[in-house]
């Protein structure tokens, strides 16, 4: 294209300039050899003229002269009658060919009046005596020179002609100049041409094979994809196809030009299908994502997804390549199946649903149950004894008391342990309340609380708390101060053995996003073995007259931390402590406070 945007344009250009510009010229020169061939011939018939009129005056004389002499004969008389005539009119025609020249106009002009002159003195020559005749023939002679005039209108057309001669060299000459300047240039031309050429013959011969080669690449694209496609024309005839197509459809693959519904042994052959391909071809509309069953070269039934679509391509092996449309099949069979099997899925799900349903009212029915029922007969026991305790007073031996501890101690842990459970429900059934929530104001108010139970529980010990700077995050506030109160909890009570306790509370945020953080202690630790234990429900690693518990703390932390989308896990050996990390996802992001945003 950018051959033809510019240089094609002036190549015409050149080889104009190169062979009209020489044809004009030469033309030219032909034009002014041809005119000044013309004015040679004007010279020579001015030379003519002239001789004709001396001719005839010297006619006319001699034949006077010679009737003065007496000789009186019929041509004599002839001469006389035709001579002045003659003359007169070699004159008249001399006249005529030097119109474009004044200078000999004013010269004819003398020779008539001298001519005439000369006629006249002729006459009175004849009618002169004897005796003068001689005197007025010296003086016809002498006053009327019409041989020397008509000789210098002859010489001036002879140095015209010269003058002429020369111009007509000098165009000649110039014109075999620039004949040979455009052979020369006309070869020069041929020569770039002929490199052109040869330039754009190897260039057509690469965009060929690069044509070739892309073809080649296509095809071989084209029976890359393990989709069936094909070109089908107006006709409904296959014009090109794929491997994947040859083979779902047993297709020859040299069976270029046969009917698409013989094809696939039938497969094709559903007159709906047919009638829509050929809406595509003839009116140019589209076929989408229709479903038709076929049954394939392999026997198998099949689900296919059929799409087509009118193409525009020039292809001269094609008689109508306006009308070709590229049609492609998809086997949906997996699909549908799938589909079929999601269908099931989603139906056994809704039944599991309803089961599950029917588990959360009988779980709410239990809950209820659980908070109503079940407490007033641990209050009773409590009661009873304890007014039991009341009732025997000093009578009460050491067993008594014993049992009378046993019987409390119970009641009240199940009592915890009823509580645990119910906050252990609600934690799964509630729904959240997002809301921004400071971590760090947790942290020292979880802290704060433990410290004063602390004091109660284990009077003289001493803990040591190193907390981080902690972020704002989104989540139920109420959800996760139980996450806090109970890593905390854990924390204080199993390093309540180790002097000082130490506590420490660390945050990251790792590449991702996600919020990480960690729950230190120089505690009693625990066996790794067991760490699946740690987050079951009633799961306990320590013995209940060794620390206090109901094992369902940690059980509690990971419900609230996967209904916030994050997870926890722990490390830990014993007799080292124990660390515990959890995770909130990049979701639950929030502004931080001006005094964490360093």
């Amino acid at each position: 294209m950018a051959f033809l945007s510019w240089r094609f344009p002036a190549l015409v250009l050149l080889i104009a300039a190169i062979v009209v510009v020489p044809f004009l010229y030469a033309q030219r020169s032909v034009n002014a050899s041809a005119a000044a061939g013309d004015l040679v011939k004007h010279t020579l018939r001015v030379e003519a003229a002239a001789q004709r009129m001396v001719a005839a005056s010297r006619d006319f004389e001699s034949a006077a002269l010679t009737a003065l002499m007496g000789a009186t004969t019929p041509v004599i008389e002839k001469r006389l009658a035709t001579g002045r005539p003659r003359a007169e009119a070699a004159l008249d025609e001399l006249e005529g060919l030097t119109r474009d020249n004044p200078k000999q106009q004013v010269r004819i002009g003398e020779l008539r009046t001298m001519l005439r002159q000369r006629f006249d003195a002729v006459e009175r020559l004849r009618a002169a005596p004897p005796g003068a005749r001689s005197t007025l023939l010296a003086q016809l002679v002498a006053r009327f020179p019409v041989l020397d005039m008509a000789q210098g209108i002859i010489e001036e057309e002879e140095r015209n002609l010269v003058a002429r001669e020369a111009r007509e060299q000098v165009i000649v000459a110039r014109a075999d100049r620039i004949a040979w300047l455009a052979m020369l240039a006309q070869l020069l031309l041929l020569g770039l041409l002929a490199a052109a050429l040869a330039k754009m013959t190897r260039q057509r011969g690469d965009a060929e094979q690069g044509v070739r080669r892309a073809d080649q690449r296509a095809r071989q694209i084209l029976d890359t994809v393990r989709e069936p496609i094909a070109v089908i024309d107006r006709s409904l005839r296959v014009v090109q196809h794929n491997a994947a197509f040859a083979e779902l459809y047993g297709f020859d693959a040299g069976a270029g030009g046969a009917r698409l519904a013989d094809a696939g042994d039938g497969a094709w052959s559903n007159e709906e299908t047919l009638r829509r391909i050929g809406d595509v071809a003839l009116r140019g509309r589209e076929l989408w994502d229709y479903e038709q069953r076929q049954r394939t070269a392999d026997g198998v039934e099949r689900t296919m997804l059929i799409n087509a679509a009118r193409m525009s391509i020039d292809d001269a092996d094609t008689a109508d390549a306006e009308g070709l449309v590229l049609l492609t099949a998809s086997d949906v069979s997996a699909q549908k199946a799938s589909e079929r099997e999601i269908r099931e899925l989603n139906r056994q799900l809704e039944g599991k649903v309803e089961q599950v349903s029917d588990v959360n009212r009988e779980l709410e029915a239990f809950s209820y149950s659980v908070s109503h029922d079940l407490r007033a007969p641990l209050r009773h026991i409590a009661g009873f004894a304890d007014k039991l305790r009341r009732h025997l007073g000093e009578r009460m031996d050491d067993k008594s008391e014993h049992y009378l501890s046993v019987i409390g101690t119970s009641a009240k842990r199940m009592s915890q342990l009823i509580d645990d459970l119910l906050v252990y429900s609600r934690l799964g059934r509630s729904g959240l309340r997002l809301q921004p929530v400071d971590f760090q104001t947790v942290v020292a108010d979880k802290r704060a609380l433990l410290d004063a139970n602390a004091e109660q529980e284990y009077p003289g010990h001493r803990i040591e708390w190193r907390i981080a700077p902690l972020p704002v995050v989104v989540g139920d506030e109420n959800m996760l101060r139980q996450v806090w109160l109970n890593l905390l909890g854990n924390a204080v009570k199993y390093s309540s053995k180790s002097e000082p306790a130490q506590i420490e509370v660390r945050y990251l945020r790792e590449a991702d996003g996600t919020h990480r953080f960690e729950v230190a202690d120089n505690g009693v630790g625990f066996d790794m073995n067991y760490a699946g234990k740690l987050f079951g429900v009633f799961q306990r690693l320590h013995g209940a007259s060794e620390f206090e518990g109901t094992g369902i703390g940690l059980a509690s932390v990971r419900r609230v931390l996967a209904r916030h989308g994050g997870r926890i896990w722990a490390e830990s050996e014993p007799g080292r402590g124990a660390r515990f990390f959890f995770t909130l996802p990049p979701s639950t992001d929030a502004p931080l406070s001006p005094e964490f945003s360093a």
